[in-house]
Parts: structure tokens; C-alpha cells; sequence
């Protein structure tokens, strides 16, 4: 009998790495850039492209499956979670990144069964690296095995983190005050690879012992989930427990008791869940 889910992981290798082609001969064009909810959340023409890619593709082999897309949801298509086999699309990860011509882009799509995550995959475009997982069968970067750090001690610990697009100065005072508290704890670090999804592969790389953020979407996060949790890392909520994917809020890291210290630092402050009511997302 063949492995359908297999069989769904192979062509989402194989259609990232066609939409990292289309990344990468984008980037030495003149493209032209939008704004979405403010003048620093950008999309491009390349975005959307990518994601009508992937879910045309998609769509031709598995037509029963189920779509949550960054740019559909922009465009008004529901954000919903549901127990049908679900891709989860962020065609360009690092968008600022692409525009800026910044090498830090990735391609990703997670896969759920029954609101589970069965399996992700994050190309890193300029940087030609294929991260790769399967829940219960381990985590990969160009088919090398991946595992994260082994490292208890905070204060021996890089941690990453992002900015996020909203420009609000109560929401940037909470963000630098957080990464203020995480620096004096004190950590050897704090870095941003300006992509969720690859700040988290780094996790599962072992060079970076945790990432944290507010505000990040379902899309951002999901197929970088699977790497980190097959490479021996932890998924948490920033406010206590295991991560929820439509919360927006996530804490990924290579052991519980660094994702705890994390945890006991960081303020989390309100994002408006995923699945909110369509007129509600941001």
C-alpha cells in the first residue's frame, strides 16, 4: 500500500524547490511592492505567484485537500484549521528580506491531518538548503540528520527574535523591553534572521538554542514546527503550555528549561488569533 502522506511530502519538495527557482530569478528583477495592514507588512507580485504555484500544484494531485495561504487569507479567503488534510502556505517567508535583496528567504509548507501536523518543509531559496521533516521520522537539512543544541544553561544560550511589522510604540516599547530582559539574563545573544520559519530551522540546527516571537501567523510558523520538534526541540505557548498554532505567539526551543526561561521573561502582548473572524485579522 503507498504511503499518500509520503507521497504529499515528495511533491511539497519537489513544488518549493520549482517556487525557490522563481524566488531566486525574481530577486534579479525590478519587482514591484505593496503594503498590505501597514507600510512595512510588504507583499509583491512574487508572493502571490509563488502561492498560486504551489496550490495550482497541489490542487491537480490532491483536489479533496484543504488550503490555508498567507496571500489568500490577505485576500479574504477563510483562515480555518479544519480535521481535513490542510496545506499551510507562506510562499515567501522574509518578504522584507526579499525586497531589501537580504539572503535570508524561504519557501514553506506544512501539512495537517485532523488539526496535526504530519510534516514540513522550509527551503532556505539563496542559501540552496531543503529543510525537511516528518513527524516521528527525524528532521533534515539537505538529507543530513538535524538536532538541536544540547545546551541547559541560558546564559550559555543565543536566542533569536524578530521585530514583527507593527509599528504601534506601545507594541515596539514591549518588544525591545522583552528582548531588554532576555539580554540581561544574562544570554551570550540575540539575533534575526528577519524569518520565522528559518530562525526556527536554526533552532533545529543546534546554533541557536531558542527563538521567540508575538504576532507571528499560523503560516509563518507551522512547517518550521515539525523541524524543530523532529530534530528534539520544543514547541511552547509564550504564556504557558504547548504551542497553538492559531494563537500567534510561539516560543521554539531545543529544551524545556530553556523555553521555560524564556517563557518567565517575555511579556506577551495581544494578537488577534488566525482563526478570528475574518473582518477581526490583521
Amino acid at each position: 500500500m503507498s504511503d499518500l502522506w509520503q507521497e504529499a511530502m515528495d511533491h511539497a519538495v519537489a513544488v518549493a524547490r520549482k517556487s525557490g527557482e522563481m524566488v531566486r530569478e525574481a530577486l534579479q528583477n525590478e519587482m514591484k511592492v505593496m503594503c498590505k495592514s501597514t507600510s512595512v507588512d510588504l507583499v509583491t507580485k512574487t508572493d502571490q505567484n509563488v502561492e498560486q504555484l504551489i496550490i495550482s500544484s497541489v490542487r491537480e494531485k490532491f483536489p479533496t485537500h484543504s488550503f490555508i495561504g498567507e496571500e489568500s487569507v490577505a485576500d479574504g479567503q477563510p483562515c480555518v484549521l479544519s480535521e481535513n488534510p490542510t496545506w499551510i502556505i507562506d510562499p515567501v517567508d522574509g518578504t522584507t528580506n526579499f525586497v531589501h535583496g537580504y539572503p535570508f528567504i524561504a519557501v514553506c509548507i506544512g501539512f495537517a491531518v485532523e488539526k496535526t501536523l504530519e510534516f514540513g518543509v522550509v527551503y532556505s531559496c539563496v542559501e540552496d538548503k531543503m529543510y525537511t521533516a516528518r513527524r516521528g521520522r527525524g528532521a533534515f537539512c539537505n538529507g543530513e540528520p538535524l538536532q538541536v543544541s544540547h545546551q541547559k544553561d541560558v546564559n550559555q544560550s543565543l536566542i533569536a527574535t524578530e521585530f514583527g511589522s507593527n509599528r504601534d510604540p506601545a507594541v515596539v516599547d514591549k518588544i525591545f523591553s522583552n528582548m531588554r530582559k532576555i539580554l540581561c539574563l544574562p544570554v551570550h545573544g540575540m539575533r534575526g534572521a528577519g524569518s520565522a520559519a528559518l530562525n526556527m530551522c536554526l533552532v533545529a540546527s543546534g546554533c541557536v538554542e531558542a527563538y521567540y516571537e508575538v504576532g507571528i501567523h499560523c503560516w509563518d510558523v507551522a512547517a518550521a514546527a515539525v523541524i524543530v520538534q523532529e530534530a528534539g526541540g520544543v514547541l511552547m505557548d509564550l504564556e504557558g503550555g504547548p504551542m497553538d498554532l492559531m494563537s500567534r505567539r510561539i516560543v521554539a526551543a531545543n529544551n524545556q528549561t530553556i523555553a521555560e526561561k524564556i517563557i518567565k521573561e517575555v511579556e506577551a502582548f495581544p494578537a488577534v488569533r488566525d482563526d478570528a473572524p475574518s473582518e477581526n485579522q490583521q
